[in-house]
């Protein structure tokens, strides 16, 4: 588990396609990484295969390649890692499972003063776990969602965000893994099956 609270910017310092899917190196200045760790890279859920002094490795599988931007990051790419949570440790964000539910992109970015506005474009398989003041996780960063587009959803961004993150550096148009909020989709699941009940007389 993960709370999307970024704890470096790492880069994609190898990526090769193998038998079943894919390898990439990442450079990382993450501390204390050992062999068969789960870290979210990008808000995906990768284990680290092998560890060195410079970062890990990690196996991607053509599931991952499909369902997630990783496959479409070559060479030189910055990407967000996060080491899964420990037990105890205090929780800043929100719960992420590192599970990407589909890959969405920013519709545009409007400049707020200090801060940035993005707004995204989503699938319509995840926008009923989407709501106003809702939390959601893009490219494995924890964002509060401020505002719900018929197709899509706005965030703002904070300067510390911009920096500490991939953010900084994005585009209109870059595409970004997205993981809906659990709880959302406990209780999309819950309302879902009470009206199935009701329907079949139950």
């Amino acid at each position: 588990m993960f709370t999307g609270i970024v704890e470096d910017v790492g880069t994609i310092a190898a990526f090769a396609k193998v038998a079943g899917g894919a390898r990439a190196t990442i450079a990382t200045k993450l501390k204390r990484v050992r062999k068969g760790d789960s870290i979210a890279v990008e808000g995906c859920c990768l284990t680290a295969t092998k560890v060195t002094a410079k970062g890990f490795d990690a196996d991607l599988s053509e599931e991952t390649l499909a369902r997630t931007t990783l496959g479409s990051l070559g060479r030189g790419a910055r990407v967000n890692l996060e080491r899964a949570l420990p037990a105890g440790a205090r929780m800043g964000g929100h719960i992420v499972a590192g599970h990407v539910d589909g890959v969405g992109a920013i519709a545009r970015i409007d400049e707020d003063g200090p801060t940035r506005i993005l707004t995204f474009r989503a699938t319509p398989e995840l926008m009923p776990y989407v709501a106003e003041k809702g939390s959601i996780a893009v490219n494995g960063v924890s964002l509060t969602v401020n505002a719900v587009t018929r197709d899509g959803f706005a965030v703002t961004l904070i300067p510390f965000t911009l920096e500490h993150t991939t953010f900084g550096g994005l585009a209109a148009g870059a595409r970004v893994n997205l993981e809906a909020d659990v709880i959302a989709r406990y209780v999309v699941r819950g309302m879902e099956a009470w009206k199935e009940s009701r329907r079949a007389g139950t």
